[in-house]
């Protein structure tokens, strides 16, 4: 919990203040868009530090043709052969767009350099490299946000424990994952030399305590905000048409097309029972009438 110094945010008040910074970023968004701007911001940290839930939040409500995220697989044979940023900088947002990674070209620094996918040589390259191609993309116009996700040991351990029991999140956790329990101090110290070579004016770190999920994710999207000059942009003036009046359309028989199967009803069925007995008549709780296409 770092030095917060008191409890785990309350759910009303998480979903009350993530609403209202959800609604700041369909600004920002606006803004990127109407602007031309390009804003890159890069998720990194420890496994199972709240990054994926942190980038949920923040794309939630956003146009997924404007915000996208970028989770890059293993690499190629003939990636590998490439220069190291070459498959990242082809991710880059153009104008008008943001561009989200989910992890990034700190995987060199990171579980690379633990696990001894890569040399020292190519290690210490990437710490001289990273500083210039960071401020190429700065000068270049992009916005730049680097934000480093902190979790304890010990709450680590519990998420790894709680997606080994849950079958919808049993994906997100993985051999490599638990090895990081062990590797624990060569981690801190790979992070440790990381931040002291690549943390720079222009494309500072930011780092996220993220022991507690609701704030880390409340406080990494208020920051975001706070360091992009966006304002108001005028959308154009919308309203609904009216509807017109029927002109002599006739649906073609609902026997000739295939329907999904209403699993819900069956969920409904002791519920539909009792409204019956009620006296209720029958469909009346579920569905209206209206035209359906």
């Amino acid at each position: 919990m770092g030095d917060r110094g008191f409890g785990r945010l309350p759910r009303a008040r998480y979903e009350s203040e993530l609403r209202r910074l959800q609604i700041e970023l369909v600004r920002l968004q606006e803004w990127v868009r109407a602007e031309g701007r390009r804003l890159v911001v890069v998720f990194e940290g420890r496994d199972a530090a709240g990054k994926g839930g942190a980038i949920k939040r923040v794309t939630e409500c956003l146009n997924p043709r404007i915000a996208r995220i970028v989770a890059l697989p293993v690499p190629t044979e003939r990636e590998r052969t490439q220069w190291y940023f070459q498959r990242y900088a082809a991710q880059l947002p153009a104008a008008g767009e943001i561009v989200l990674f989910d992890r990034s070209w700190y995987n060199r620094a990171g579980v690379e350099r633990v696990m001894g996918f890569c040399t020292e040589e190519e290690h210490q390259r990437f710490l001289l490299q990273c500083p210039v191609f960071e401020r190429m993309l700065v000068e270049d116009g992009i916005l730049l946000r680097k934000y480093w996700f902190s979790v304890s040991d010990a709450e680590q351990e519990q998420r790894f424990r709680r997606r080994l029991s849950d079958p919808a999140r049993r994906w997100k956790i993985s051999a490599m994952d638990l090895e990081s329990i062990t590797r624990w101090e060569a981690y801190s110290q790979a992070k440790d030399e990381m931040f002291a070579r690549t943390d720079v004016p222009g494309a500072p770190w930011y780092v996220v305590e993220a022991d507690d999920k609701r704030a880390a994710r409340i406080n990494m999207i208020a920051h975001l905000l706070s360091t992009v000059p966006y304002g108001d942009v005028r959308l154009p003036e919308l309203r609904l048409p009216p509807r017109p009046a029927p002109t002599g359309y006739e649906r073609p028989p609902r026997q000739l097309q295939t329907y999904v199967p209403d699993h819900a009803a069956s969920l409904l069925a002791p519920d539909r029972g009792r409204a019956h007995a009620a006296g209720a008549a029958p469909g009346s709780e579920a569905r209206g009438e209206g035209a359906h296409g």
